[in-house]
């Protein structure tokens, strides 16, 4: 569904205005003249599909966006939307599979964009423990669970720095796609009450590169750092919107562990069946 109440250019300009850039900018970009662009932000002028795509492309819109532009100027929107389990996604799926599946022993999970968990691998449930069972319920966000107070924050030793660093990750993601659903949540997560720690941190914007989870755990404190990998050149939304959250232990004592857990018998029940109901 689309919000076709606002005219194209209307939409145009707040894209533009949310990049920071200049009538001048955008239009050096996209190689057309400012006058044009004017026209085009103020309804005097039309722009053609071809136009908005390029548009678009300059500003880095998201997919999804990029079809309710088309929409708002009257055109059919040209990205298409699938479940992931859709017989046509059959390669990405796979591709997202072998990547989860060869991370073991270390965890890594698959979340939408509104960091819904899609799937995870069997290293991630041992380190769920204590975790409330309403949190792992259907759909489950990895970011809830990661931060609410009955989920993984009691037990994350650098909980002030690890959620200042996901916090403001997901400010940055606020910022680029106006996802309504994402503010929501980001409002919800900041809400959270955390005690302040009691010596100084490094600032968030020093060390998000390298800030890494430490989260105690019955075999002690294990260390981990995360990378994010996502489709390149996707067409369809639900790929373009797809990331596979991969974790890496950040000291030999954290990988030792992980092997061992991975060398046990698993059974990870709350997961699986989470995985197999997100949308």
């Amino acid at each position: 569904m689309f919000d076709t109440a606002r005219p194209v250019g209307e939409l145009l300009r707040e894209w533009r205005q949310r990049r920071r850039l200049s009538q001048l900018d955008l239009a050096l970009d996209a190689e057309i003249s400012t006058r044009h662009l004017s026209f085009l932000e103020t309804g005097r002028s039309s722009p053609s599909r071809d136009m908005l795509l390029r548009l678009a492309e300059q500003l880095e819109v998201p997919l999804r966006e990029r079809n309710a532009l088309l929409v708002a100027a009257g055109f059919a929107p040209v990205f298409p939307e699938r479940r992931i389990d859709d017989p046509a996604l059959g390669a990405a799926r796979r591709a997202m599979d072998l990547v989860l599946t060869g991370h073991e022993p270390y965890p890594a999970l698959a979340v939408d964009r509104h960091w819904t968990m899609v799937a995870a691998n069997r290293a991630v449930a041992p380190l769920l423990a204590g975790v409330a069972p309403a949190l792992l319920q259907p759909p489950v966000n990895v970011l809830r669970v990661g931060l609410h107070p009955e989920g993984l924050a009691p037990r994350t030793v650098n909980l002030w720095e690890w959620r200042g660093h996901l916090l403001a990750r997901l400010r940055r993601q606020v910022d680029l796609s106006a996802d309504p659903v994402l503010a929501d949540l980001l409002r919800e997560l900041s809400e959270y009450k955390v005690a302040p720690p009691r010596r100084p941190t490094r600032p968030v914007e020093e060390a998000a590169i390298v800030i890494p989870l430490q989260l105690a755990t019955e075999w002690g404190v294990l260390s981990l750092i995360s990378t994010t990998t996502v489709f390149g050149t996707p067409v369809d939304l639900t790929v373009a919107e797809l990331a596979l959250e991969t974790f890496f232990p950040a000291d030999a004592a954290t990988a030792d562990v992980l092997r061992r857990i991975a060398a046990q018998p698993a059974d990870a029940p709350s997961m699986r069946n989470a995985a197999q109901a997100a949308p």
